[in-house]
């Protein structure tokens, strides 16, 4: 007897292993790991969904096994390296093997998916007889095993073809296609027939003649929008029996547009990156896992490299995956990719529709794609003989998921990497300190772009002390330095990008009188305003409310509005220069599918002069006649409670002020702020990472901090807060017993946001080098505190956080 083993839907510590279940006979040669399955778990007749991860001759089960009630697949959905991966991703990242699982997979796949198999192109007799006249034969956990193993093995031969649909939610796309029934001399004794002045119909006799002719089967919308048919005479004819409407599986295309357009060629090279190229393509002909860090100053032409060494890959037989930080990065990104590969380009981020994120995925899947470009989660794509890695902005906090599985996406590229002998890049103008301080360390191979390849001079930088601007004419959130150069940009025809430098903090409603704000009544912290809806929101657990006119605390009508937002700055931009045309670019106006892309589209048509916006527009952003880039409170982060503040700012800096002068008109940065003598602004001034890189090292090194020490956050939360903080110093003394003297533990400490959607939350931190016991003590704590989930408790460990708060 085969048994397979199987991951249960069932996330819990105590289910997190594999259970063995028995193959009955008529799927025997059909059920592979990396199937999905049916199966009925636990003492009860629960039946729930399950991931087949092995096969075996005998159980360790020493009782009678239950069967797998049916297949939910008909051919594997992961393969033998994703499924090894998706079990490495359990164990680094304290996550449930079958998290993971789901995390790998598109969502379609997550739950139950209504399954069906037409006809192919190329049925046989008995694929036929299968149907018996049905254009679909749905597929479910009550369809018996001697028909899932015909079905499969009909899927094999290619006689039927298998469709998957959410159910109630997400449906196979499909298109009807024209199938002629007779034969071109058929067709002509059918013209004969008929009546001279039906007219459509001798049309559609006439098409359907040629088409068979010519072997075609046309889609009918396309036969109709080209005028060779009357969409109400097809019907007519399909009745009478001349020809067959077929409803076939098509692509949801989101980048259809740049599939067919004209390819672009590679660029001339210059000597530095010629350099670049010739090392990395190197280490893919051989096959070398080796971790390049590309450090190129903004503008230096780090994607024509990378575009490059993935033709170098493609050459080689081999595939490519390429991960971007932000969605708003990825429009760009995605065209100058197409661009160059066109159809062989496969993308996925979460600005995706479900249908169109799950028809790329299986794109990949089947061959048909070559290359992946996308967001922190294209890190899974199940792409095979992967011959390079390249991830742009490699510093960039959103690589990281923030819920479990807790993972860096530069951990999964570098372990697929030694899995597949394909060499990585990360590149980024300011590279993380740890990756930079691997680098120094030769654990990574450094390679540098110092300038721009236009030899155009990085943008002058100009620091204005607000403290000082507002005596001199300052007026709202501008400094008469940067008005004036806004209002040159207007005069010369130029583009201005402003950025808004929030990090988390927006802004708030304050009663002047008793000083009263107005909070979420489900977490610690205060509502934002948002004037296009007028109301008060909570960005963390969505509470809205109406914005007050008399304060609830002291009854003041002298309640107003406090703080920086996008959409003030945009008013004020309104008032004082009234001739630009501003484009908004943060959360809200880039809410709907395509919004990115849309904003970024229009300023590039020059249907702006200013672009306004939140970190979102600091990166990647290319535009030839941008020429001023503005900071508003470019101070903002260095107060945040982080060890990490100064880094991130001076990242923001350098960043958004490479947006300036990338072509052949000189740029030109103000940076706005109140702590103008700041290290990481003076860095930032000067564009000078490795003095920024040297300074802020000595200071982690002083404090015991990153790339220094390893950390990992503990994190407790529970609806009573005496409850979650008696947990938390529960796990502070057993975590104290068994780390060594050379571990330090910060907290417990309350969370910075201290409730959260009427959670109240409490943390621990520790810092260390090397503990061979901090493993095996976490899991054991995930294990005990799992009864506690069942209480209201809930217990996270995130290791290598990137932030504390």
């Amino acid at each position: 007897m085969k048994v397979a083993k199987v991951i249960v839907d069932v996330p819990t510590m105590q289910t997190d292993r594999p259970f063995d279940y028995a193959i009955p006979q008529a799927l025997e040669e059909r059920i592979q790991p990396g199937m999905r399955v049916w199966v009925q778990f636990g003492q009860g007749k629960r039946e729930v969904s399950g991931m087949v991860v092995a096969l075996a001759d005998h159980a360790d089960f020493d009782g009678e096994l239950k069967p797998i009630l049916a297949a939910l697949d008909y051919a594997p959905v992961m393969n033998q390296e994703t499924l090894a991966l998706s079990h490495w991703l359990a164990q680094t990242t304290y996550a449930f093997w079958i998290t993971c699982i789901q995390t790998m997979l598109p969502a379609m796949l997550k739950v139950d998916t209504i399954k069906s198999v037409s006809l192919s192109a190329n049925p046989t007799a008995e694929a036929q007889a299968l149907l018996a006249g049905q254009d679909r034969l749905v597929l479910d956990s009550h369809t018996e095993a001697s028909v899932s193993a015909q079905v499969m093995r009909l899927i094999d031969q290619g006689a039927l073809t298998l469709h998957y649909a959410r159910k109630d939610r997400a449906k196979v796309k499909t298109e009807q296609y024209i199938v002629p029934l007779k034969t071109a001399s058929e067709y002509a004794a059918l013209r004969q027939s008929v009546r001279a002045n039906a007219t459509k119909q001798l049309q559609v006799i006439t098409a359907l003649r040629t088409w068979v002719n010519g072997g075609t089967e046309p889609a009918l919308t396309a036969a109709v929008n080209n005028g060779d048919v009357d969409r109400a005479a097809v019907h007519a004819a399909a009745k009478k029996g001349w020809l067959r409407l077929d409803a076939r599986e098509v692509y949801r295309a989101p980048y259809d547009d740049l599939d067919h357009g004209e390819r672009t060629q590679p660029l001339t090279l210059t000597p530095d990156q010629a350099k670049v190229v010739k090392t990395v393509d190197a280490a893919v002909t051989s096959k070398q896992p080796t971790t390049f860090l590309l450090e190129g100053v903004t503008g230096s032409g780090k994607t024509e490299v990378y575009l490059q060494v993935i033709a170098q890959a493609l050459k080689e037989g081999r595939n490519a995956m390429m991960l971007v930080p932000e969605i708003a990065l990825t429009p760009q990104m995605v065209h100058r990719v197409k661009g160059r590969f066109g159809r062989e380009v496969a993308v996925m981020h979460s600005g995706l529709s479900e249908g169109e994120k799950f028809d790329e995925w299986r794109r990949i899947q089947r061959g048909e794609a070559q290359v992946v470009v996308g967001a922190r989660s294209a890190a899974f794509a199940p792409l095979t003989n992967i011959g390079v890695f390249i991830i742009d902005e490699e510093h960039e906090t959103s690589y990281k998921q923030d819920d479990a599985p807790r993972y860096h996406a530069r951990d999964v590229i570098l372990h697929r990497a030694a899995t597949f002998g394909a060499p990585v890049v990360l590149g980024s103008a300011t590279p993380s300190l740890e990756s930079r301080a691997r680098a120094e360390k030769g654990v990574y191979t450094l390679l540098r772009l110092p300038s721009r390849i236009n030899r155009q001079p990085l943008p002058q930088v100009h620091i204005v002390d607000m403290r000082e601007a507002y005596k001199q004419g300052g007026k709202d959130d501008f400094s008469k330095a940067l008005l004036d150069a806004l209002q040159l940009r207007l005069d010369r025809h130029e583009q201005s990008v402003l950025l808004l430098n929030k990090r988390g903090f927006s802004s708030f409603v304050m009663c002047r009188e008793c000083g009263y704000r107005v909070q979420c009544p489900n977490c610690d912290i205060s509502l934002t305003l948002h004037m296009d809806t007028h109301t008060l929101r909570c960005h963390y657990c969505g509470h809205e409310e109406p914005i007050p006119t008399v304060c609830p605390s002291c009854g003041s009508r002298k309640i107003r509005y406090y703080g920086t937002g996008t959409e003030k700055v945009e008013a004020s931009l309104n008032q004082l220069l009234p001739a630009a045309r501003v484009l908004r670019m943060d959360v809200d106006t880039t809410r709907r599918k395509g919004g990115h892309e849309k904003i970024l589209a229009a300023f590039g048509a020059h249907e702006a002069d200013i672009l306004l916006g939140t970190q979102m527009i600091a990166k990647g952003l290319d535009f030839p006649d941008v020429t001023l880039v503005g900071v508003i409170n470019a101070d903002t982060g260095l107060g945040m409670p982080d060890f990490r503040a100064s880094e991130r700012t001076f990242d923001l800096l350098t960043q958004v002020s490479g947006r300036a002068g990338r072509a052949d008109k000189p740029g030109e940065v103000f940076v706005q702020t109140f702590n103008p003598d700041h290290y990481a602004i003076q860095y930032a001034q000067a564009q000078n990472y490795e003095g920024f890189f040297r300074q802020e090292m000595a200071i982690r090194h002083r404090g015991d901090y990153p790339p220094y020490y390893f950390t990992t956050k503990v994190t407790v939360s529970h609806q009573q807060e005496e409850a979650a903080a008696k947990l938390i110093y529960q796990l502070a003394k057993q975590l104290t017993d068994t780390l060594s003297a050379s571990a330090v533990l910060l907290g417990p400490t309350p969370g910075p946001i201290a409730r959260l959607k009427n959670r109240y939350i409490y943390q621990l931190v520790i810092k260390y080098k090397q503990e061979p016991q901090l493993d095996q003590t976490l899991t054991k704590i995930l294990d005990e505190t799992q009864v506690g989930t069942r209480n209201g408790y809930f217990v996270g460990i995130d290791k290598e956080p990137l932030t504390f708060i």
